[in-house]
C-alpha cells in the first residue's frame, strides 16, 4: 500500500469521527469549541504517532499472550508524558476543559485499533504515516464539530467574536445534545453526497 493511500485511509475512507464513529466520549464532552477539539485532536495525535511507532519497533519481541497489557502500558507512559508537557506549557483553561479526557486517551478505542491492526504489523515508517493519517482525521472532525457548535452556541469562533448578538446564540449547541446533533447533521450531509455521487456515476 503506497503512503498517500495509507494516508488518505486515515483522513478520509476510514475517518475516525464520520466514518468509524470511535472515540465518541471525548469528541462530544470536549468540542465545545474550536480550541479544544483541535487541543484534543493533536494530544490524540501526539500520543499515537509515538505510542504505535515504539509499538511497531517492539512488534517482533512482545510476547502475543501479554500484547494487551503490553500496548496498554506504552500508550500509558506517552499519555503520561503528554500530560505533564500540557500541564507545564498550555493554558490551564485548556487543561481544564479536556479534564479527565487526557488520562482516558490511555483506553481510546482510535488508538488500540491502530495498534492492533496496524502497528503490531506493519514497520515503523508505514505506522508513523498510519498514525498521523488517522490523528489528522480525528483532529479535523473535531475542530469542524467544534467550530459549528462553538459559532451556533456562542457566536465565536476560536475565541474569536463574529456575532455579539445574543439572543442568536443557541446555548444548546454547546451542551450534550448539540453535540449529538451536529454529529448527525455531518454524517447525514456527508451519506447524502456520497449517494448522489454514487448515483451521478451511474
Amino acid at each position: 500500500m503506497s503512503v498517500f493511500k495509507i494516508f488518505k485511509t486515515g483522513v478520509i475512507d476510514e475517518n475516525p469521527v464520520f466514518v468509524k464513529l470511535l472515540a465518541l466520549c471525548p469528541l462530544l464532552a470536549v468540542t465545545t469549541s474550536a480550541t479544544n477539539g483541535l487541543a484534543m485532536g493533536l494530544s490524540t495525535t501526539a500520543v499515537m504517532i509515538g505510542a504505535c511507532t515504539v509499538i511497531s519497533i517492539l512488534r517482533k519481541l512482545i510476547p502475543n499472550e501479554i500484547r494487551i497489557a503490553s500496548f496498554v502500558v506504552i500508550i500509558a507512559g506517552f499519555v503520561t508524558i503528554l500530560q505533564l508537557m500540557m500541564q507545564a506549557y498550555l493554558p490551564p483553561a485548556i487543561n481544564e476543559a479536556l479534564g479527565i479526557f487526557i488520562p482516558l486517551i490511555v483506553v481510546n478505542c482510535i488508538l488500540f485499533s491502530r495498534v492492533e491492526l496496524f502497528a503490531s504489523k506493519n514497520n515503523p515508517f508505514a505506522t508513523i504515516i498510519d498514525a498521523l493519517g488517522m490523528g489528522l482525521g480525528f483532529t479535523i472532525g473535531l475542530v469542524i464539530i467544534g467550530i459549528i457548535r462553538e459559532f451556533l452556541g456562542a457566536g465565536s469562533i476560536f475565541g474569536l467574536e463574529l456575532n455579539r448578538n445574543e439572543s442568536t446564540h443557541m446555548l444548546i449547541m454547546i451542551m450534550a445534545p448539540g453535540a449529538f446533533f451536529t454529529l448527525g447533521g455531518l454524517i447525514m450531509i456527508k451519506n447524502f453526497y456520497q449517494l448522489n455521487k454514487k448515483g451521478t456515476s451511474r
